[in-house]
């Protein structure tokens, strides 16, 4: 089971994960975690200048971005996706949140299927302020099995299978892992106030079994139509359990 370990910068505790981004976040005792949304997707170095702005306006360091939500024009190979990340942290580096390739910010970034940005953007972020409210974001997970060792091809659960049979064990392997990662902070399904599911294949044949008797859906289900953002993934999902959230 996953560890945490304490951003005191930022007010938060991270799951580490992979220098590109963390598990999760969970915010520390006298913090809690808010998230905004842009009204529509912004390229990463003005998404950058705008959430600088956005923890600026609130009195906040630039340490209290705790997790964010990327959308790009397609799917990346493996090398393009390290690289595109390479670019990412740069910017967490000069804010004093990425050192010694460890990244406490959680992060999902999917590929939306129709009317795709013409490059990668923010579509929202979460941060951390001074009061009472906590809260979790989750990063988000593929079917690729994070235990095993090995290319995403080699890690992918039912390689270019995209049948009935394939999604359900696909989905459920990624539910699996959201409970591997809210278990690390300390939260289960019942204090999950959003469920986002990013594919662009039928899951519903398996949405009520493997969703809904699982109780991974407490307030519903958010399905976008978009990928996962490696090639070969076909299914993502995160969650989050958070007591206030907007849009800017």
């Amino acid at each position: 089971m996953p560890s945490t370990e304490p951003f005191a910068a930022g007010g938060y505790r991270f799951i580490p994960f992979q220098f590109q981004y963390s598990g999760g976040v969970v915010a520390e005792p006298g913090f809690r975690i808010e998230r905004a949304r842009f009204g529509r997707p912004m390229p990463l170095a003005q998404g950058f200048d705008a959430i600088e702005a956005h923890l600026a306006s609130l009195g906040r360091p630039p340490t209290a971005f705790c997790a964010c939500e990327l959308r790009s024009p397609a799917q990346f190979t493996e090398a393009g996706f390290i690289a595109f990340n390479r670019l990412y942290v740069e910017r967490l580096a000069r804010w004093g949140i990425f050192r010694d390739e460890i990244n406490p910010v959680a992060r999902s970034n999917v590929c939306p299927e129709i009317g795709p940005p013409a490059v990668p953007s923010f579509y929202a972020f979460s941060y951390t302020i001074p009061g009472d409210g906590g809260g979790f974001v989750a990063a988000g997970s593929g079917e690729a099995r994070g235990e095993a060792s090995g290319s995403y091809a080699e890690r992918i659960v039912r390689l270019g299978d995209q049948s009935p049979d394939a999604m359900r064990e696909k989905a459920r392997y990624v539910l699996g892992e959201m409970e591997r990662r809210m278990t690390a902070l300390g939260f289960g399904w019942g204090e999950v106030t959003t469920t986002q599911l990013y594919t662009v294949f039928g899951i519903h044949s398996f949405l009520a079994d493997e969703f809904v008797a699982r109780g991974a859906v407490p307030a519903g289900l958010t399905w976008h139509y978009a990928r996962p953002p490696v090639e070969g993934l076909d299914l993502e999902i995160d969650v989050r359990g958070l007591t206030c959230e907007r849009v800017i």
